[in-house]
């Protein structure tokens, strides 16, 4: 008896050991993603001098929230196996619509945000009648509806802002709770809603089931065409949330509103283990990529580099974020 014991006791603990731990880290999709920011996070505390201060965390912090937004409804659009490239459009559009509903037809403020977010599912949705629907090509149909979403809020505006929202608006974009920007706890629970979604309900796990294999799905008896339909809707009701909650930062509905933030919700949701080829990513990496370019923005900017020199950066994390997906797929 005692020798059974002797002899289980070192299989424990080579089972439940640190290198066991450290393997099991490595295999995690989002470990590279953490690892990358933890050493960008202290290049840059050791390179500059107020990297770490409290202003610019907060500053880091919610740049990440507005883009972040965007990638998590990206993520699902990719977990399912499509791509959505007009997120940023949807973002403007929804914006200006909402500050039109807060300033010309009386919506009190508090019901804005549901307001334009319902708006944006409804934008999301016309992509997806049209992808899961009619199953035409989600990077056609997107493109499309980029350009007709961002056509639709220059010709609602003219090319002029929306302003001023009222103090009573402006606190979801400028107040704090706990410490936090507002955005950034928004952005935090909106994370782990989904994160609880995809990990513990029919619907998350029919999400990555679809994308894994969408005909094997279909023969599960999975509602596939619901399924994508419902990820495009989201996408474009967090893209409107993104959008309402940065026009409220900034005081006015500004037509320009997420111009730049596709590449950085796509880029944020594969530099955290979100394949392109659906199937395979999660919310933690996706939140982690979009700290990551928050960071690399804010260094950036930090290091006195030409805004010329960042985009060239970011294109360059865009292509290592494919190749890395790439090589993953292929492993």
């Amino acid at each position: 008896m005692m020798q059974d014991m002797t002899t289980r006791a070192p299989a424990e603990a080579r089972i439940y050991g640190p290198r066991q731990a450290l393997a099991r880290f490595w295999r995690w999709e989002a470990s590279g993603i953490l690892v990358a920011l933890v050493v960008l996070v202290a290049a840059l505390s050791l390179a500059t001098d107020n990297f770490l201060s409290t202003y610019n965390m907060s500053v880091v912090a919610r740049q990440a929230a507005f883009v972040g937004l965007v990638a998590l409804g990206q993520t699902l659009v990719l977990l399912v196996g499509g791509i959505d490239l007009s997120v940023g459009a949807a973002a403007g559009l929804s914006a200006i619509v909402g500050s039109i509903a807060l300033t010309q037809w009386g919506i009190h403020p508090w019901l804005i945000i549901p307001f334009t977010m319902g708006f944006g599912f409804l934008l999301g949705s016309v992509n997806g009648v049209f992808v899961a629907g009619l199953r035409l090509n989600p990077f056609i149909v997107t493109l499309a509806t980029w350009e007709i979403f961002a056509g639709l809020t220059l010709v609602i505006t003219k090319g002029y802002p929306i302003r001023p929202l009222g103090p009573e608006f402006t606190v979801f974009g400028q107040g704090k709770l706990f410490g936090l920007p507002l955005p950034v706890v928004i952005f935090l629970a909106i994370a782990v809603l989904l994160i609880w979604m995809l990990s513990q309900t029919r619907i998350g796990r029919n999400v990555f089931a679809v994308g894994g294999n969408r005909d094997a799905a279909l023969l599960a008896g999975i509602r596939v065409r619901r399924v994508e339909f419902l990820a495009f809707g989201l996408a474009g009701s967090l893209s409107a949330l993104a959008g309402i909650l940065f026009a409220s930062r900034m005081d006015a509905g500004q037509p320009s509103v997420g111009e730049g933030w596709l590449m950085g919700a796509i880029t944020a949701a594969i530099l955290g283990g979100t394949s392109l080829r659906g199937g395979q990513g999660s919310i933690v990496g996706t939140v982690l990529g979009a700290l990551l370019l928050a960071v690399l923005a804010n260094g950036t900017v930090l290091m006195n580099v030409s805004g010329f020199w960042q985009r060239v950066i970011v294109g360059g994390v865009v292509l290592i974020a494919v190749l890395v997906d790439l090589l993953r797929r292929r492993d």
